[in-house]
């Protein structure tokens, strides 16, 4: 990989302005990254449908096609053929920009996470406060699907799943002071390299807080009030339809992944692993997908919670929680 002086000398000697090479180097790292997103979202859907198949014995995704692998391409059709509604009364440019800020919002929490040493878009020494402020993002996107549409269920889902999301900021945000205190550092790359021992074992708390909390950022079940079938419809996205609607699921997929991708650099030692250090984005790899594996097991085995309850966990026990867990560890490392 060529340096930044090297890169400067190169558009220097031919003519090149900077702010291009800038503009072209940037747009490189997102079309790889976009393209990398795109694999691990089929990717993603796969898995999610045949763990799905195997706990709830669903016929889809175990016989159609060899291991089930042509339901993933009836429902590629199924997104790319289905017509595209647009209600005669939603507000055309809020509406149409909801999908696109739910995307922006995932993929951009993935510019600042390394995946080996190395492998980051930018190592930015402030890269925790800003993996943690991105999802304040998709809130605004959430309720711009809402009132976009005009739908008073729309509406209602989506006051639901902002007030969810926000609430859980909170005690999420806060279960990782513990990592800050510990490593010094809010670089994720350093943090992942001071990890001699992982984090898991040293902030058991703070990482049950922050594992819950990531499951109710990511309306997953049993958080998924933001959809709630049953009750609102379809929740915040009930008007959309077609590729409207993909760009919601692919960013549910991404927000999964970058969700994943965080668990496993601040808890599980990042890329750290035996071997050579060509095989460290290999092994982040089996930790991502393995805690993706654990979120899809949760959502298909446990029902989906009560209102109230969502916010009782969030607010009178995971907060507590996540300042017991601060305590705790400034205490220890006084002493």
């Amino acid at each position: 990989m060529l340096s930044s002086a090297e890169l400067l000398n190169f558009a220097n000697s031919h003519g090149i302005p900077l702010w291009a090479m800038d503009a072209f180097i940037a747009a490189l790292i997102a079309l790889g990254l976009f393209a990398a997103m795109g694999l691990g979202f089929m990717v993603q859907v796969y898995m999610e449908r045949k763990v799905s198949a195997g706990l709830q014995l669903r016929y889809g995704p175990i016989y159609v096609g060899p291991k089930g692998s042509l339901q993933l391409v009836a429902d590629a059709l199924k997104f790319i053929t289905k017509e595209d509604v647009f209600p005669s009364s939603a507000e055309p440019w809020i509406f149409r920009l909801a999908p696109v800020v739910m995307f922006a919002a995932a993929f951009l929490g993935l510019l600042v996470l390394p995946f080996g040493p190395g492998l980051v878009a930018k190592d930015l020494n402030v890269g925790l406060i800003y993996v943690l402020a991105i999802p304040s993002i998709g809130v605004a996107g959430v309720i711009m699907a809402g009132f976009g549409s005009k739908n008073r269920y729309a509406i209602l889902g989506s006051l639901r799943a902002a007030a969810q999301m926000i609430s859980y900021e909170v005690p999420r945000s806060l279960s990782l002071i513990g990592i800050i205190m510990i490593a010094g550092t809010m670089r994720l790359s350093s943090i992942v390299d001071g990890q001699g021992i992982w984090y898991i074992f040293l902030q058991p708390l703070g990482f049950l807080v922050f594992f819950v909390a990531t499951m109710a950022e990511l309306n997953r079940t049993p958080f998924d009030l933001a959809e709630s079938e049953s009750e609102y419809v379809n929740g915040y996205h009930t008007e959309y339809s077609g590729m409207r609607f993909g760009f919601f699921f692919f960013a549910e997929y991404m927000s999964l992944f970058a969700a994943a991708l965080l668990t496993a650099v601040l808890f599980l030692g990042g890329w750290h692993g035996p071997g050579p250090v060509i095989l460290a984005p290999v092994w982040l790899l089996i930790k991502v997908f393995g805690v993706i594996y654990v979120l899809m097991w949760v959502r298909w085995t446990f029902p989906r919670f009560r209102i109230d309850q969502v916010m009782d966990l969030g607010w009178k026990v995971l907060l507590p929680m996540a300042l017991v867990n601060i305590l705790v560890t400034g205490i220890i490392m006084s002493v």
